[in-house]
């Protein structure tokens, strides 16, 4: 067993030695490659450094890059008929990097570039403080001029025309002509205060010609350093036209930032980028920016451009087409203006300080609108543009002071008076409150409902009332009597029923911001008869935008059926594909945070409907409220005319109203009209003969008011 086991210890320890042997050989082989892979890298370091280090080093000198944007081209807007509105025109700026050059090379390139500048009637950065013929300091006080001579170190006793001579050696300017040597030193003289470097551009001029920018490029190689940016500017081709409706746009602010991210926004915007900040610019401002793209800049170090890369393609902005059109928008805001300014001028046989007004236009079978306006108005291109002197300062004080950036046809609330007594007429035929053949006899004085008394408003002028009447004629005559009883019988619950299915009282969902729900006379706490009277004439607690009023008015002349008003045919993206519906609907609705339609679901009788249409129509004919501006016009149109009074009370303001649809027989449009404190509602029916006349192409001969017809006048019609 000895022997066993000695033999068996030794052929370990054999195994252990060989193991050993084994692990010594590839230690040694290890650090064989080790070593001879540092020898290979040593003579690499030593080639590129010694042998060819110079080389090396001049071609990484002369390499700089940087990267800039490529701004994406903004989306345009435009007219139903493809009429742009809105667009972003190309525009050059100029910008200047260091280089490495001496001054004489320097001086030779600022020298080409202001002369090709001034060549082209374009402005450059000249901030050096003395004027030349005569040579003059440009202070404003001597202390000024003072502090300045001691941080150039320029001789305290020295006169302007020395202290040019001491820049001009200073930057070594070899020229004697001093109307070039004055070029050249508002740019060295900006390089001293404000500085540059490689990376970090001086810039030059904010805004050059297109010729200047070609003639820089063409002339790039004996201008080192000069770089042509490319930008956009926004361009609102119309002036003031639709102003509300296109909105405007303005340099990004922290709230702008903060509600973008609160969207879930993700776009990275610049400090400097200009958004949205109302109207369809706001609302639709995700689809009509774009995305910027990415180009590399290589440079040598002499500041010449030796190539240029696009890393990331820039990506067009959607256009938004709207559905209003820009002949149709002009003519209404044209005529409302010179209604308002009839009315302030006692045109119509009275004179009213009527404060500005709202006009809508919708096609009443797809709701689209095809014309809105606001007065006054403001121009969008000024507030892109900025303000910077006494003057624009004095044009945003009177654009606020006018309150001329609100927009009344969605956000203004207003009575509707007499307008809203086809509502009351059609819940009462609904219902059965009355029929269409019931005549009630308006003595003047309704006391139904026990004291306040409420008079008819022809009891007012006359001390009579219209006597018998039907629901046609009483619309016709818009007899407050009438519609009093009417009221009386059906309740405030089954009125307010009807109008909130006409859509009054609730946002319409219009895409636009900031738009007002207002507010419809509905019952509740302390409601009394005397208010249900008064809502049935359009008074009490409601209040109504012009909006709402054009859908309420698009949906008689329809036949009752309900439809959704849009100021938004379609977008089309940059690629030529359009943006779904479904999918504009659902950003529209996150957007402006709308809620889903609660209006009641009814079903109209075409009846009732027809016997309100015909009262319309007959409030145009011969004596009716509004007979006297279209007499002999030669389109049927169904209209109201309506006078509310504003909450001041007696002697407070009278808020003028006119709505209708035209033609008669096949209804097109509805055209609603307001405005403030202008008297009488037959005084706004102007507007709406306008739009009619440019809608449908005629040639209507001019209608000569009858002044004589003051017995169509009403306080409350």
């Amino acid at each position: 067993m000895t022997i066993k086991k000695s033999k068996l210890n030794k052929v370990k320890q054999h195994k252990q030695q060989v193991k050993r042997i084994d692990t010594n050989i590839r230690f040694n082989i290890l650090s064989v490659l080790v070593y001879a892979l540092g020898i290979v890298i040593l003579v690499r370091l030593f080639f590129l450094q010694i042998i060819n280090g110079e080389t090396y080093r001049e071609t990484s000198n002369t390499r700089i890059s940087r990267e800039t944007t490529i701004e994406a081209t903004r989306g345009n807007i435009l007219d139903r008929n493809g009429t742009v509105l809105v667009s972003s025109e190309m525009t050059f700026s100029l910008e200047m990097y260091k280089s490495k050059s001496d001054d004489e090379s320097l001086n030779s390139s600022i020298s080409l570039m202001t002369q090709i500048l001034e060549t082209n009637g374009d402005s450059y950065v000249d901030n050096f403080p003395i004027s030349i013929e005569p040579f003059e300091y440009n202070f404003s006080s001597e202390e000024e001029l003072t502090e300045w001579k001691e941080e150039n170190d320029i001789p305290l006793e020295a006169s302007a025309e020395e202290a040019f001579y001491i820049f001009r050696d200073k930057y070594e300017i070899n020229s004697d002509d001093i109307y070039e040597i004055r070029r050249i030193l508002a740019i060295r003289y900006e390089i001293t205060t404000v500085g540059y470097s490689a990376t970090r551009s001086l810039p030059i001029s904010d805004s050059i010609s297109r010729e200047s920018a070609v003639q820089i490029q063409e002339n790039s190689l004996d201008l080192t350093g000069f770089n042509v940016v490319t930008d956009s500017k926004r361009i609102y081709y119309m002036g003031s036209l639709a102003s509300h409706i296109l909105g405007y746009m303005g340099r990004i602010s922290e709230s702008d930032e903060e509600r973008l991210e609160s969207q879930g926004d993700t776009y990275e915007y610049a400090s400097d980028d200009k958004v949205g900040k109302t109207g369809i610019e706001r609302v639709f401002e995700k689809y009509l920016r774009g995305t910027d793209g990415i180009k590399q800049i290589d440079m040598d170090v002499n500041g010449t451009i030796t190539g240029e890369y696009v890393t990331q393609e820039a990506i067009g902005g959607s256009d938004v087409i709207l559905t209003i059109d820009a002949n149709l928008q002009s003519v209404l805001e044209s005529s409302l203006a010179q209604c308002i300014s009839n009315i302030r001028n006692g045109y119509y046989g009275s004179v009213y300080e009527a404060k500005g007004g709202a006009a809508v236009v919708v096609n009443v079978n797809t709701g689209e609108i095809l014309a809105m306006a606001s007065n006054p108005d403001y121009s969008p291109q000024f507030m892109y543009d900025g303000i910077s002197t006494s003057e624009q300062i004095a044009q945003y004080n009177s654009y606020t002071e006018q309150n001329a950036f609100f927009n009344k046809a969605i956000q203004g609330n207003y009575a509707p008076g007499s307008t809203f007594k086809m509502v009351t007429a059609i819940a009462g035929l609904e219902i059965g409150a009355i029929t269409a053949d019931e005549r009630i006899n308006d003595t003047g004085v309704y006391t139904a409902v026990g004291r306040p008394y409420a008079n008819c408003w022809y009891y007012d002028s006359y001390h009579v009332g219209h006597g018998y009447l039907n629901v046609s004629g009483a619309i016709q005559k818009s007899c407050n009597f009438f519609f009093y009883e009417t009221a009386r019988r059906m309740g405030i619950e089954n009125l307010a029923n009807y109008a909130k299915y006409f859509g009054l009282g609730q946002k319409t969902g219009v895409e636009l911001l900031s738009e007002s729900s207002g507010s419809l006379a509905s019952g509740g706490d302390g409601w009394t008869a005397g208010d249900t009277i008064r809502a049935a004439i359009g008074q009490s607690d409601n209040a109504f935008t012009p909006i709402q009023m054009a859908k309420y008015i698009a949906m008689i002349a329809n036949g009752g059926n309900k439809i959704d008003l849009t100021i938004i045919k379609n977008v089309m993206n940059s690629n030529g594909s359009t943006v779904s519906t479904d999918e504009l609907n659902n950003y529209v609705k996150i957007e402006l945070g709308l809620e889903d339609d609660t209006s009641p679901d009814l079903t109209i009788n075409s009846e009732n409907i027809q016997v309100v249409k015909e009262a319309m129509k007959s409030v145009a004919e011969e004596g009716g409220t509004a007979y006297s501006v279209f007499r002999d016009f030669g389109i049927e149109i169904g209209g109201k005319t309506g006078s509310a009074e504003t909450s001041s009370g007696d002697g407070g303001d009278v808020n003028a109203w006119f709505v209708g649809f035209a033609p008669y027989d096949n209804p097109q449009i509805a055209v609603v009209v307001v405005v403030e404190n202008g008297g009488h509602g037959y005084y706004t029916a102007e507007v709406v003969k306008a739009i009619v006349q440019e809608y449908f192409g005629t040639n209507t001969a001019a209608v000569t008011e009858d002044m004589s017809v003051q017995s169509e006048q009403e306080r409350m019609n």
